[in-house]
């Protein structure tokens, strides 16, 4: 063992490694603190990130593990170790303040094994572009290879970073009286750039007198001079100026007649960057699945 090459053995020590510190870190400094990643810091990190990346990449030939990282020996443990921290994910519940298994995005291990992974992503991506751009070009292996492992950079890199740039509030709108201010996650009060006015609670029930659908019709005023009517529906929010508006809840007591309606409001600066992460990745399987029917035909 740790002669080279390295093997599959190797791999799966390291990723035993990094869980093994991950708990350490875990039980010394508890779990990963997302917050302190908020903008600007995560561009910070970002920008490090990709520095340590080129760097790693130009000291491969040096340093044996880097030119190992490129490798589906050191790709698959890893995967695999990925594969059953998410299995473990979505079979325990998720709480955003739990600990250990119960917030498995905060949980060190976790992190530690997909930052491994995503360094391992960057890595193979950067060794494939200058083989590129020594010529060693082909459409049919690299297109779908770089939009497969770019798109999962990209979600990867930024789903993570941008997690602490994510907002959520809960806005109290009543019946013609504009809203401006919406309760945080902790219960401080935030002044929003937006003001929403309820128009009318919507509520359509079954038979046995439970709610079927129930909606908001709202007037949305923007500091940037929008006016807009639209109604919210459960699961169908409307956007505007960075913000979903989501139909969360209402008076219950009141039911149908309730006379205020409760809206989620989402910010998520990083997702149109996921997003392209996502579809270069289903660009990617649709290239493979034309360039293996044309092979098959």
């Amino acid at each position: 063992m740790w002669t080279k090459p390295w093997t599959f053995k190797e791999g799966f020590l390291i990723g035993g490694g990094l869980i093994f510190a991950g708990l350490m870190l875990e039980l010394s400094v508890g779990p990963v603190m997302w917050d302190a990643f908020a903008w600007p810091a995560n561009a910070i990190v970002l920008a490090g990130f990709f520095v340590m990346l080129t760097a790693m990449a130009y000291l491969r030939k040096k340093i044996y593990a880097f030119q190992w990282m490129t490798t589906y020996q050191a790709a698959i443990p890893a995967m695999v170790y990925a594969v059953a921290l998410t299995i473990i994910m979505g079979l325990t519940r998720q709480q955003a303040n739990g600990t250990w298994l119960n917030n498995m995005l905060s949980f060190w291990p976790f992190v530690l094994i997909y930052v491994y992974i995503t360094v391992i992503l960057g890595l193979t991506i950067h060794r494939r572009l200058r083989q590129i751009l020594r010529g060693e070009w082909s459409m049919k292996r690299d297109v779908p290879f770089l939009l497969n492992h770019l798109g999962l950079f990209i979600a990867l890199t930024t789903a993570t970073l941008g997690n602490a740039d994510i907002q959520r509030v809960k806005m109290i709108c009543s019946v013609g009286e504009p809203e401006w201010r919406a309760m945080e996650q902790g219960g401080a009060i935030k002044e929003m750039d937006l003001a929403i006015e309820l128009k009318k609670f919507i509520m359509e029930t079954y038979d046995d007198g439970s709610p079927k659908r129930f909606a908001s019709e709202i007037q949305i005023l923007t500091k940037t001079g929008k006016n807009i009517e639209t109604t919210i529906d459960v699961n169908m929010p409307y956007e505007v100026d960075g913000w979903k508006i989501y139909q969360y809840g209402y008076d219950t007591q009141m039911g149908a007649q309730s006379q205020i309606s409760i809206l989620e409001l989402v910010s998520d600066p990083w997702l149109p960057f996921v997003y392209t992460g996502i579809y270069m990745m289903l660009a990617g399987a649709v290239c493979m699945f034309v360039i293996g029917g044309r092979k098959r035909v």
